[in-house]
């Protein structure tokens, strides 16, 4: 399975009104990418899925893509 990136990211955190840098952790059926895909840190996951929930319940992010 490759990685998303292949260096590390430079977002050390993750804000869920920057929704164009969570678009790029969303597969195309709108599922956030799994720890070995995205090549982050358990805690750096955890943020990820965070900010990406947050993006959702505000209507910035789709809960699925069509």
């Amino acid at each position: 399975m490759a990685k998303i990136f292949k260096y590390k990211t430079e977002a050390a955190f993750f804000d869920y009104k920057d929704f164009k840098t969570l678009q790029r952790y969303i597969n195309q059926f709108g599922q956030i990418e799994s720890r070995k895909k995205t090549g982050l840190r358990e805690h750096e996951q955890r943020r990820l899925a965070i900010a990406i929930k947050r993006a959702r319940h505000l209507a910035l992010l789709p809960f699925i893509s069509n």
